[in-house]
């Protein structure tokens, strides 16, 4: 297999990413038992680390339309970039995502297509409509080499700020399709800065998890009801596999209790707002705090699209 292009995105100022914010929390550290900081990429244009892949898809290939298919993250990202690169963007979304997340795509020039991936799946969906633009790209959300090299930068920039003076051990990174994990598993082998990947993925949607226990993989039946939607995939990609299969350290599995958890405590305890997605780090540090003592840990915190009423639904500790 041909190496993966890297990230191109300084050919165009406006697609590149901006750099991570890193949130020292001290008193969310004292509560999970760690020495740890936040990667939070709840920054990024649209608000989540998926502009970084998103940019250099769009700044990448020829295309003038760029399909995909995805929960809202990577919509909304790839329909900004297409927007900044004067393209056009078609995004396959369930029936289910989050309003915010659809309302965003739209804001941002995108155009939606639903699926009701209780009927059909995502993927059947995406070849109706690319079977009509037939000249579009066809990106995955993950499992796509721009995708897997621009998500690559995050691990760039910890190596770099690692060696500036913030060194890490290892890093937590939230699990759903692969391409964050890949991508950061690539970025830190690329810099050669040693450290180990940890993916943490909902307990209610673990086929990465199975996966890694049967060594090749595990594709569920349905995607898996977690509330973490940035993590509602069947299977990872074909691409992430190959670099995940020995290039993560573990998965953890995180309870649905534990994602809300998480998303409370990066709130109250670091003033930092997270989607259920990017709480999945906390939620794995609480779940297996003995895992990482006495090491340095970097928690990524991937996004912050949640929906509001959702959002206070977790705050106030409601009954879901």
């Amino acid at each position: 297999m041909p190496p993966d292009p890297p990230a191109q995105n300084s050919r165009n100022p406006a697609l590149t990413p901006r750099p991570t914010t890193i949130v020292e929390a001290p008193r969310l550290a004292a509560r999970l038992g760690v020495d740890l900081f936040l990667a939070v990429e709840t920054f990024q244009e649209t608000g989540s680390f998926k502009f970084r892949a998103a940019a250099n898809v769009a700044a990448s290939v020829p295309n003038d339309i760029l399909l995909a298919a995805s929960s809202g993250n990577f919509g909304q990202a790839l329909a900004r970039a297409a927007n900044l690169a004067g393209k056009r963007a078609i995004i396959v979304m369930p029936d289910s995502s989050a309003r915010v997340k659809v309302d965003a795509v739209r804001e941002n020039g995108g155009e939606v297509v639903f699926v009701d991936t209780r009927r059909e799946t995502r993927a059947a969906k995406v070849a109706e409509v690319f079977a009509e633009h037939p000249d579009a790209y066809l990106g995955s959300a993950y499992d796509d080499p721009f995708v897997i090299a621009g998500n690559a930068t995050l691990g760039h920039e910890l190596a770099a700020l690692a060696r500036a003076g913030r060194p890490f051990d290892a890093v937590v990174v939230p699990l759903g399709g692969g391409g964050l994990t890949a991508g950061m598993v690539q970025g830190l082998r690329q810099s050669a800065w040693k450290a180990e990947v940890w993916g943490a993925e909902p307990l209610l949607a673990n086929d990465g998890a199975q996966s890694l226990r049967a060594g090749r993989i595990v594709r569920a039946a349905t995607e898996g009801a977690t509330i973490a939607d940035g993590a509602r995939v069947q299977a990872l990609g074909q691409r992430n596999w190959e670099i995940l299969k020995d290039g993560l350290a573990g998965i953890i599995e995180v309870n649905e209790d534990e994602i809300r958890e998480g998303v409370r405590l990066l709130s109250a305890l670091a003033n930092v707002k997270s989607e259920p997605t990017g709480a999945l780090p906390t939620g794995a540090l609480l779940n297996s705090p003995q895992r990482f003592r006495g090491q340095r840990v970097c928690c990524v915190v991937s996004g912050g699209n949640v929906d509001p009423q959702v959002y206070l639904e977790i705050l106030s500790g409601a009954t879901p």
